[in-house]
């Protein structure tokens, strides 16, 4: 920052706050480390950092930005109250990426900087969705107006400018509206976080996105709702300016937050750039991406992913039986390529995640521990995150029930996909919410776990970094009552952190208590590390391991879809089958 900068006689005071959400006790969800870093945080910061840099105020005015990302970060209220006063209170609060289920708790952070009479601006996907999807009062949008914060839906390239300036100026708009008019990315600051922060994250990783927009129509879905189905990029310039910012502060690992990489097209240009930058530069770049279904189909995509450093892959499978897909509108996942992708990506070494749905309109606890046994005998995952489906605001499931006037769920903290919100025509509120939790203990039983281990020795996969994984997700659910995704390490919270419309409970009796419940937990904890550290020893010790082989990891055969229970168990999946051989029928008679 120039000297000029630093005497400047005025410092605005930036605040970017992810909020963080309430567990079901009502308590903030904090962590020593937290699991996942806020691309939505990075983003702005980015932003924000360029604007202080042209000096957007003036050249009279610095911008003092903090960032707190509340997931591992407490909020000191008291402190930042005071940094306001000490500068005068010139500055405002912006409350960043805000989702539906951090929507409430984003409303208690705004509470005492209002009462301050600071500014206070909130954006992200649930003020978005909702002015996107709803009439501009739906779901609880009035909130913000009773505190006098501004929203603000779209997103800030190209407009921060205009709103640091009302600001600056005392003069905040209520709304500032930019659904309809969504910026290109390429060229624009690239999302950046200090290292101060990243430190917060387990496996001191960051995140960037290439891409925002998709093109599918999933009706769960709510970025194609903010982000718009119009897909925008930024340029392999773009991402080799963040990896090089990022490796002079000693960050090499990245999420690649794009919903869908395989559909960037451009994916090829950032891979080629990614893999000089790995084997000219030696940056030993390590990536996590998101894709679809089908990306094996595009060549070279696999195989150049491991090469530009990808080491995880989550695919967006949903679920195995088309039926549910298509209710879901989720057209473009083909259960009968599910096999070739995963084994594809199982070739190159790389580890495999898969969300998978649970609440679709056929599914029955029945059913959902038969289609989980399928997956574990047939198909190649290594983990699978389990979701509720839940009408998200902001999405077309949410619309389609708000329009109807269908009951949902008055607390947006529990929109979270982890809790239910709606009634399902063929299981009880109870039933579903059951299922949801023996998902979990399900798929990492382990016996299974110690399969997941003897696949990963015979296809590659670093049986150390799958350890790791393994344990975070078949122990989060049982011990700490949220989903991985919210997770990290040594969980945080005090008895201040309540949601204000719950008792605040005596620290003599707090304290003990948690401090037990630590203790145990850690125990439990302790107790899954050493069992599969210890099988994950023995199996890379056998030598069957080597060429250990199952039915999930067997090539894809001719005549597997007569005999695999994934094809055979559904009726949507029997009519997947019949639809690829009439196709195949007519283009060999085209041919």
């Amino acid at each position: 920052m120039s000297h000029a900068l630093e005497a400047a006689r005025r410092r605005f005071q930036l605040i970017l706050i992810k909020p963080s959400h309430y567990d079901d006790d009502g308590y903030v969800i904090r962590w020593w480390r937290a699991m996942i870093p806020s691309n939505s945080l990075a983003a702005l910061y980015g932003i924000a950092a360029e604007c202080a840099e042209r000096q957007v105020l003036g050249p009279d005015t610095a911008i003092d930005i903090t960032v707190i990302d509340e997931t591992n970060t407490r909020i000191d209220f008291a402190r930042l109250l005071a940094q306001f006063k000490r500068h005068g209170n010139f500055g405002m609060v912006a409350l960043v990426g805000v989702q539906s289920n951090q929507y409430p708790r984003a409303l208690d952070i705004a509470r005492p900087f209002r009462n301050a009479g600071l500014p206070v601006s909130m954006g992200g996907f649930h003020v978005s969705g909702c002015l996107s999807m709803l009439d501009g009062q739906a779901v609880g949008l009035d909130a913000c107006r009773d505190l006098g914060i501004s929203m603000f839906a779209g997103e800030a390239e190209g407009r921060l400018d205009m709103v640091l300036r009302d600001a600056a100026s005392g003069e905040l708009k209520p709304l500032y509206n930019f659904m309809n008019d969504l910026p290109g990315i390429g060229g624009t600051p690239v999302p950046f976080l200090p290292k101060d922060n990243i430190q917060r994250t387990l496996g001191l990783s960051t995140s960037f996105d290439a891409g925002r927009g998709c093109p599918y129509q999933c009706s769960f879905c709510t970025i194609i709702n903010v982000q718009g189905r119009k897909s925008r990029f930024r340029s392999a310039d773009d991402v080799e300016k963040l990896v090089r910012m990022n490796w002079a502060q000693g960050i090499h690992k990245f999420f690649i937050t794009d919903d869908n990489f395989a559909r960037n097209k451009d994916w090829e240009a950032i891979f080629d750039r990614l893999i000089e930058l790995r084997e000219r530069d030696g940056i030993p770049l390590g990536l996590m991406i998101q894709v679809d279904t089908l990306c094996h189909k595009i060549p070279n995509f696999i195989e150049k992913s491991r090469r530009a450093g990808v080491t995880r892959v989550f695919i967006g499978l949903e679920n195995v039986n088309p039926d549910n897909l298509t209710a879901a509108k989720k057209n473009q996942n083909k259960i009968t390529e599910y096999r070739k992708m995963l084994l594809a990506w199982k070739a190159q070494g790389i580890m495999t995640l898969a969300g998978y749905i649970l609440g679709f309109p056929a599914d029955t606890p029945e059913s959902i521990r038969r289609d989980i046994a399928i997956i574990q005998e047939e198909l190649p995952l290594d983990v699978i995150e389990f979701f509720i489906l839940t009408p998200l605001p902001g999405s077309e499931d949410h619309q389609v029930l708000w329009k109807k006037g269908v009951e949902m769920d008055g607390d947006l903290n529990i929109y979270d996909v982890e809790h239910v919100c709606t009634a399902h025509p063929k299981m009880s509120k109870q039933e579903w919410e059951d299922i949801y939790h023996e998902a979990w203990s399900l798929y990492y039983s382990p016996d299974h776990m110690k399969t997941l281990l003897r696949r990963a020795v015979a296809t590659g996969v670093p049986l150390a970094r799958l350890v790791k994984v393994l344990v975070s997700f078949a122990t989060t659910v049982p011990l700490e009552n949220v989903h991985p995704l919210q997770s990290g390490l040594l969980r945080l919270k005090t008895p201040s952190e309540r949601r204000p419309e719950l008792p605040r409970e005596n620290p003599l009796l707090f304290w003990p208590r948690f401090a037990w419940e630590t203790f145990s937990k850690h125990a439990s904890l302790a107790g899954t590390i050493i069992g599969l550290t210890i099988s994950a020893f023995l199996i890379s010790r056998d030598a069957k391991s080597k060429t250990y082989m199952d039915q999930a990891l067997t090539p894809v055969a001719d005549d597997e879809e007569e005999t695999l229970n994934l094809f055979t168990k559904t009726s949507g999946g029997t009519a997947a089958v019949s639809h690829v051989r009439k196709v195949a029928q007519l283009t060999r008679g085209a041919n």
